[in-house]
C-alpha cells in the first residue's frame, strides 16, 4: 500500500528554525539527503509518512501543524475571505488560495485576522447584526454545551411528540411558578409573548401557531435555566457593543430553545431515517419550517454530525434578513442582494409550496458543483397577512442525493440553473437579466451593435 503523503512545507521549515540547525543536519538526522529536505520546504515534494514519524520522534514535532488553521476554517474559510468583492477583480481561485495555505499558513492566518479585524472594527458600531451573524459564523452556528444541555433538559422531561406544550408548561409551573396564559390579539396588539412577574404568568398572545407557543415556551425556560450559561458565550465574544451582544444572546437562547423541542440525537437520527424528509419532520417534532430550517444548520456535533445545511431568510425586495451558513460553504448567502434567477423568489406567490431548485455560480460550474436548495414562503410569527418571507435551505448537490425532496429534480452539473451572488458582484456575461453592472469591471460599449443586456464590461 502506498503511504500517505502531505505537503508540509512551511511546517518543516518552522520546526528546523526552531531547532536553529542547517537543511544538513536536519536532514542527516531523518536519514535523508539535503537536496531531497529543500525539496520538501519547497513543497515540490511531499512528507512521506515515514519521514513524518521521523520527525515526531527526534524533534517531537506536532503532527497537528500540517491541519488547516481552525481558527480561519482551513481553505473554506479563506475562501470566504477571499470572496469579498474587494479583491474580485484579482481572480484568486480555489487552486491559488490552496497554495497560500499549504506554502505560507502563518501568512495565510495574519490575513485572516486583519481582514475579521478590519471587518469587526468597521461593522461592529455601524452594523451589530453583522457583527452577531460574525460571532455565530465563528462558532459555525454550533453551541455543543447548549445541545447537551437541551437534550438533557429534554430526556428529564420525557418530551415526546404531541405533548411537547404540556411537558413545556407544567415544567414552568412546577420549577418557576410560573402559569402559561394566552390572552386575546386586543390586550397583546403589539406583542407575542411576555412575562408578567407580578402575576406569576406567561402571557402569550392567541395569533402565535402551536408551533410558536411551544417554542416561546421553551425561550422562557432557556432564559431562566440557562442564563448564566449563555451569558459565559456573550462574555466570551468580545462583542464591541450592547447591541451586539444583545443580538448574540437572543440567538443563543432561541439556539437551546430549538435544541429542547428537537433534541440532538433523536432529530438525527429521524432526518437519517426519513433522507431528511422537511414535512415529515415538521410533523413530528411539531415545529415551523422556519424552526426546522435553523435546526438543519446546526447539526454538527463530533462522531455525530448531520448534512451541512445553510439557512437563509429574504423578504420580496431580496434582502437577507437571517443568514446561517453553519457548516457549509455557501460562500454567495447572505450578499447584500440575491439572484433573481433563484426560485427562491417564487415561493413568494406558491403559498406553501416547497420549490425545490439545482442552482449553481461561475465557481460551481467550473467544479461541476452546484447547490440542492428548498424554499418556502412563510408569515411572521403572529401577524399573518402582514409580514411574509421566504425560507431557504440549501446543500451542496454532492451531498443531496439521499435527500427525499432531490427526487424532484435533476442534479446532473448541466441540468443547473446559473445564479450570481447579485449582480454588482456577479460577473457572468450576458445575462438578460442583469439589472446593474458589476462593482469590479470596467463597462465597455459598442455603438455598432446592441447586446441582451444594457451593461456589457471586460471580462478581467
Amino acid at each position: 500500500m502506498a503511504e500517505e503523503a502531505v505537503f508540509a512545507g512551511a511546517a518543516v521549515r518552522r520546526l528546523r528554525k526552531r531547532e536553529g540547525l542547517t537543511q544538513a543536519a536536519i536532514a542527516g538526522r531523518l536519514g535523508i539527503s539535503s537536496s531531497y529536505l529543500n525539496l520538501i520546504e519547497r513543497n515540490q515534494r511531499p512528507l512521506s509518512a515515514r519521514v513524518l514519524m521521523q520527525l515526531v520522534e527526534r524533534f517531537n514535532f506536532d503532527p497537528g501543524a500540517l491541519q488547516p488553521d481552525e481558527a480561519i476554517g482551513g481553505l473554506d474559510g479563506l475562501a470566504r475571505r477571499f470572496a469579498d468583492e474587494r479583491f474580485a477583480d484579482l481572480d484568486i481561485d480555489r487552486d491559488e488560495m490552496q497554495e497560500f495555505l499549504a506554502a505560507a499558513p502563518q501568512a495565510a492566518t495574519a490575513f485572516a485576522r486583519l481582514y475579521d479585524n478590519a471587518a469587526q472594527g468597521s461593522r461592529s458600531t455601524a452594523d451589530p447584526l453583522k457583527s452577531s451573524r460574525e460571532e455565530i459564523e465563528r462558532w459555525s452556528n454550533h453551541f455543543a454545551d447548549l445541545d447537551h444541555a437541551a437534550e438533557a433538559m429534554a430526556d428529564e422531561m420525557r418530551l415526546s411528540r404531541g405533548e411537547t406544550g404540556v411537558a413545556l408548561t407544567d415544567r414552568l409551573l412546577e420549577r418557576h411558578r410560573l402559569s402559561v396564559r394566552t390572552l386575546p390579539k386586543e390586550i397583546m396588539p403589539d406583542s407575542l409573548r411576555r412575562l408578567d412577574l407580578h402575576a406569576r404568568q406567561i402571557q402569550l398572545s392567541e395569533m402565535l401557531s402551536p408551533a410558536s407557543c411551544n417554542f416561546h415556551l421553551a425561550v422562557q425556560l432557556a432564559q431562566i435555566e440557562q442564563g448564566e450559561r449563555i451569558d459565559e458565550f456573550v462574555k466570551g465574544a468580545h462583542l464591541a457593543d450592547d447591541a451586539s451582544r444583545s443580538l448574540f444572546r437572543r440567538h443563543l437562547t432561541g439556539y437551546f430553545a430549538a435544541a429542547l423541542v428537537m433534541p440532538y440525537g433523536r432529530f438525527l437520527r429521524a432526518c437519517e431515517a426519513t433522507g431528511y424528509d422537511l414535512p415529515v419532520l415538521e410533523r413530528r417534532f411539531g415545529v415551523s419550517f422556519e424552526q426546522l430550517a435553523h435546526r438543519l444548520t446546526t447539526l454538527q456535533r463530533v462522531g455525530q454530525r448531520g448534512l451541512p445545511f445553510f439557512m437563509a431568510r429574504i423578504d420580496r425586495a431580496g434582502q437577507f434578513s437571517k443568514t446561517f451558513i453553519g457548516a457549509s460553504t455557501a460562500k454567495f448567502v447572505g450578499s447584500e442582494a440575491s439572484c433573481p434567477l433563484w426560485h427562491a423568489h417564487r415561493a413568494f406567490d406558491r403559498g406553501s409550496e416547497l420549490q425545490v431548485q439545482f442552482v449553481a455560480l461561475e465557481d460551481d460550474i467550473n467544479r461541476e458543483g452546484g447547490w440542492l436548495t428548498l424554499a418556502k414562503a412563510v408569515e411572521g410569527s403572529g401577524a399573518p397577512g402582514n409580514a411574509q418571507f421566504v425560507i431557504i435551505l440549501g446543500i451542496e448537490a454532492v451531498l443531496a442525493s439521499g435527500l427525499e425532496q432531490s427526487k424532484r429534480v435533476s442534479l446532473r452539473p448541466a441540468d443547473a440553473q446559473p445564479i450570481g451572488p447579485g449582480c454588482e458582484r456577479c460577473l457572468r456575461t450576458n445575462c438578460a437579466q442583469r439589472s446593474l453592472p458589476p462593482l469590479s469591471r470596467k463597462l465597455e460599449f459598442d455603438r455598432t451593435r446592441r447586446g441582451i443586456t444594457p451593461f456589457e464590461f471586460s471580462p478581467g
